[in-house]
């Protein structure tokens, strides 16, 4: 490495002054007051009761866009910084402090159990598939009165809003659009394509009115390419220790690619990863590369183009970044601990200033990365950085009164271990790529080996949110097969099976069966999955080879088999989400219809239709956004509300069901060998208040469900169900059997029927 000329001292506060002379008077708007109805702080004792009555504070600057944009223009690294995440959150943390609301809530723990009695059935939204009323926009529409009534009686108790905040990058004095549906956050504020934030305060109201609970989203493990990253680039203050972000001398510039030409940064290839690692500057190979594509994406690491900073100093730097260039990861391990600071104050801000009750947190098992020896591969998934970072957003979370849950697609491991004292709960990817794979091959082997697994490893069902569709692909990458037990030994198909390759087999068979020529409406997405809706796939699995040919008779069992599914996800301990796409039976969009979406390889944007969820605008063909429509088996909710025989009517009959004996609260106990390949038995003790008030162990609760096209005399046996015992049909309320001597019961399962059953103990154990 060659030695460079030494840095100008105290470039930050130099920079400063100029700043505040450019500056001159500031602008400041008053802070506005949280201005939610009274009842909505009084009637809240679930979440946030006990927070601290907060003000956004952010100063935006009037400052105009003056001069070129680069570090040497003080106008310019003002306007940054007015814009800046880290700045907002420094001014907001500081309202928390000394408050004597921060010691109202017991927060070390993770309460999965009361994450699920607060809200246990979700509707996971998506801002830019949403079609709303002309004149209304996204957090409007979510905060409509006749929504949440038809919510509120299909027994849906929580919404998630998606990622509204603005998001994307600045390229100069220009925003940049979004590279991951608004997963690249860039501000606190709200995006203004998709309202402004009274009226998300007026969507928290309208929840809570009706008994409901609002989901915000952060972002814990990246940004986008915003003011953050700029000020970074610019080697401003403490900015370039929010990123894993390593400033490479002149005199290595040769080991680094050129930046093509419109672009603001370049992804290295293998051999210059290597070299860099081995000059001693940034940790190297990743366990994988996500969103691997050749020529895109053949790394984790990129490079910036020459960038001049507020101190004069041209750089160029590499960063690290888990998913897209557009997306920097965040270092939680910088000694400014800027990372850190900047996320607790994103979720502060959504919580305590906008006003929602629990949080998503995207990425979060990214947050930990350390350099292995012997070649190995850099430590990046499973870190116990990742486990402590997450404790302490989890834990922040807490203490204001909310909740949290993850997305963690690892291995089922490391999700007991991020659940031990991080998020209340956890996406279900242990089963979700499995129940689909029970479904195409009408055999619930593999299903049944990923309930076990949970049980075994220790992964609660309870902690988990059992989800239909959303946002994402079906992810089948199967982590825990492919990454943390490639080479034990798994019993399937009759023979003994690694890991690796089991999961190679799953794969395969959900490729084969969903995509390809029978079913072409479905597409690969890279290594990752399947971009499909549950109808699409439920379409595959049934032999439909073309969307267009779907007949009311096919609508008919596609509901069918769609309300299998919802029994599955809802017949078992934990919460259960779906999205409008569920709601209204959404088929995937033709790719003629998103053809610049996808040129980049993102073949998602197929499965992420425009939908009308109340019908309000029935000539749009496209959302505010731009997503074109897609078409809907099933309708709109009112138009379903009226109809015995639609899927929301059918569903709100199972989640009442669900409800009244409790099983979002059980404990599974038992995942038992099956008489039929194509059935699923799941075994729940319930739980029942005591005498002393606490919950106490009651009666067993049984999920029956037939994932195959034919009649099955089913025969369910488990250790737990003791003879003598009445099995009752929780539906119909009738006497249905009796536990016999083998401890099993006989039940007639038509084609894809799911049903639930009590088992009431014999009269001398009453």
């Amino acid at each position: 490495m060659t030695e460079r000329e030494p840095k100008a001292e105290q470039p930050a506060e130099t920079q400063t002054d100029e700043i505040a002379a450019a500056e001159g008077e500031e602008q400041e708007q008053p802070p506005h007051e949280v201005n939610f109805a009274e009842y909505y702080h009084e009637a809240r004792p679930r979440t946030l009761r006990h927070r601290a009555r907060v003000r956004s504070t952010v100063r935006r600057r009037s400052v105009s866009q003056d001069g070129p944009a680069s570090g040497e223009n003080p106008v310019y690294v003002s306007w940054l910084l007015a814009q800046s995440m880290l700045g907002h959150a420094d001014e907001l943390a500081r309202q928390f402090s000394g408050q004597g609301s921060m010691w109202q809530n017991p927060f070390a723990n993770p309460g999965p159990r009361h994450a699920v009695e607060t809200a246990s059935v979700w509707f996971t939204a998506y801002p830019i598939s949403l079609i709303t009323e002309e004149g209304t926009s996204f957090l409007g529409a979510l905060g409509d009165e006749a929504m949440w009534e038809a919510f509120e009686a299909i027994g849906i108790e929580a919404l998630h809003t998606g990622p509204v905040k603005k998001a994307g990058g600045i390229s100069g004095w220009q925003p940049t659009p979004s590279v991951d549906g608004h997963f690249d956050r860039i501000s606190n504020e709200i995006d203004p394509a998709f309202g402004t934030e009274d009226e998300f305060r007026a969507m928290c109201a309208a929840a809570t009115w009706h008994g409901g609970t609002i989901i915000d989203d952060i972002v814990p493990g990246h940004t986008g390419k915003g003011a953050d990253f700029r000020l970074a680039e610019l080697g401003y203050g403490d900015y370039p220790g929010i990123y894993h972000m390593v400033e490479i001398e002149p005199g290595d510039w040769n080991l680094l690619p050129d930046v093509p030409p419109g672009h603001d940064s370049v992804n290295l290839d293998q051999a210059t990863e290597e070299a860099l690692e081995k000059t001693g500057y940034i940790v190297g190979r990743l366990q994988r590369v996500i969103f691997f594509q050749e020529g895109v994406k053949e790394t984790n690491w990129s490079a910036t183009c020459e960038v001049t900073g507020v101190d004069g100093v041209a750089r160029r730097w590499v960063y690290l970044h888990y998913f897209k260039d557009g997306q920097p990861s965040v270092n939680w391990l910088d000694p400014t601990f800027a990372g850190m600071r900047m996320v607790i104050g994103d979720a502060l801000h959504s919580l305590a200033d906008l006003g929602s009750g629990a949080l998503r947190l995207d990425a979060n098992g990214f947050l930990g990365v350390e350099k292995s020896t012997g070649g190995m591969p850099g430590w990046s998934e499973g870190h116990p950085l990742s486990e402590a970072a997450n404790h302490l957003i989890a834990s922040m979370v807490r203490k204001v009164g909310g909740f949290t849950f993850q997305e963690l697609n690892l291995t089922v491991d490391d999700i007991r271990s991020a659940s031990e004292a991080g998020a209340d709960l956890s996406y279900d990817f242990i089963n979700r790529p499995a129940y689909h794979h029970a479904l195409a091959t009408a055999d619930t082997e593999f299903l049944r080996l990923t309930l076990r697994t949970a049980l075994d490893v220790g992964v609660d069902p309870a902690s988990l949110v059992h989800a239909l569709q959303n946002h994402d692909e079906l992810t089948y990458e199967l982590v825990h097969w492919t990454a943390g037990h490639p080479d034990e030994l798994y019993a399937f198909r009759g023979e003994e099976m690694r890991g690796g390759d089991l999961a190679d087999t799953i794969r395969k068979d959900l490729s084969e069966a969903l995509t390809g020529a029978d079913a072409p409406y479905n597409l690969v997405f890279t290594t990752n999955g399947i971009a499909c809706t549950t109808a699409t796939v439920i379409a595959a699995s049934l032999g439909i080879g073309a969307l267009d040919d779907i007949g009311p008779d096919d609508v008919a069992r596609i509901r069918r088999v769609h309300l299998l599914l919802v029994m599955f996800n809802a017949f078992q301990p934990g919460v259960f989400a779906l999205s409008g796409w569920d709601l209204l039976g959404m088929l995937t969009l033709p790719p003629d219809r998103v053809p610049d979406l996808l040129a980049s390889g993102d073949t998602r944007w197929i499965s992420r239709p425009a939908h009308d969820l109340m019908g309000h605008s029935p000539d749009a063909d496209r959302s505010s956004s731009g997503m074109p429509r897609g078409r809907s088996l099933y309708g709109s909710l009112p138009e379903q509300l009226t109809d015995d025989e639609s899927f929301v009517r059918q569903m709100q009959a199972i989640l009442a069901v669900r409800k009244d004996c409790g099983v979002a609260t059980a404990e599974q106990i038992d995942i038992p060998d099956v008489s039929h390949r194509g059935l699923l038995v799941m075994v729940h003790r319930l739980q029942e208040a005591g005498p002393d008030g606490r919950f106490v162990p009651g009666k067993v609760q049984v999920t029956v469900l037939n994932f195959a096209d034919e009649d099955v005399d089913a025969f369910v046996r488990s250790e737990h169900l003791d003879p003598g015992s009445t099995v009752v049909d929780l539906f119909s309320g009738e006497e249905i059997g009796t536990v016999d001597e083998l401890n099993g019961f006989r039940v007639p399962m038509s084609p894809f029927r799911a049903m639930a059953v009590l088992l009431e103990p014999p009269a001398d154990e009453e």
